[in-house]
């Protein structure tokens, strides 16, 4: 009777025995991570970077050991765009100055245009136009464009359908930041120089959003059948 016994409660542990998973070695699967960012022409994001890692490795728990770990040191790991990436540690760019190529400067007009449309995005030529003051050229919107930081969202459900414009996951890589929130406010602005003397009581810095869903007052592009003739009768009739 008694090994009979002893054979049940064998067959009744190894029943109940739970199954043992794998689990990827942290340290190897921090190592992968590091050489696809060094390797990557661009960011990747945290489902890139798990669909090239080992089965249940903990994407979150190593980007975060790898931003720590490069704190400190003279590129950091960095999220922009929702993205990662490797960058230069900000207190280093002056030893790299001189090894930059120096691109093309915006114009003023490029400048403010592009601030415009950051923070008041969906917007149309002819409200950048009343936000600055004065008309805005085709060639500066042209520029903008070429430079892939600002793109056509849509058409204002207004006489003319004029073109939106709003801003790419390119401007906010270019710019370092990880989400189009992460835009100076007023104290911020003010504390940087750009805004000075004293600032009317209902003067205020828009709350900007780069959300892709079009709003209510704007329809989509996708019926144009000839964009680059509509975009040429919008630019007139904005004139």
């Amino acid at each position: 009777m008694l090994p009979d016994m002893q054979e049940d409660t064998t067959e009744m542990t190894e029943a109940e025995a739970p199954e043992i998973s794998h689990v990827p070695d942290h340290g190897e699967a921090m190592r992968i991570a590091e050489a696809l960012l060094f390797a990557a022409p661009a960011p990747l994001s945290a489902e890139e970077l798990s669909g090239r890692l080992p089965e249940g490795a903990d994407v979150e728990k190593i980007l975060q050991d790898l931003t720590e770990l490069y704190a400190p040191r003279g590129v950091n790991l960095v999220r922009v765009a929702g993205k990662w990436t490797f960058r230069t540690a900000g207190d280093l760019s002056f030893v790299l100055a001189r090894d930059v190529v120096e691109q093309r400067r915006l114009s003023r007009a490029a400048m403010e245009t592009l601030a415009i449309i950051a923070y008041h995005q969906p917007v149309t030529r002819a409200e950048i136009e009343e936000i600055r003051g004065v008309a805005t050229s085709k060639g500066t919107i042209d520029t903008l464009l070429e430079t892939g930081w600002i793109r056509l969202r849509g058409r204002r459900k207004a006489p003319g359908r004029p073109v939106t414009y709003g801003t790419t996951p390119g401007f906010l890589e270019h710019f370092g930041l990880d989400a189009i929130e992460d835009l100076p406010g007023l104290e911020e602005l003010k504390g940087a120089g750009f805004i000075e003397g004293r600032v009317p009581s209902d003067f205020s810095v828009p709350t900007p959003s780069d959300a892709d869903a079009l709003r209510e007052d704007e329809d989509p592009l996708d019926d144009d059948l000839l964009q680059p003739l509509d975009m040429h009768q919008t630019e007139v009739g904005e004139e």
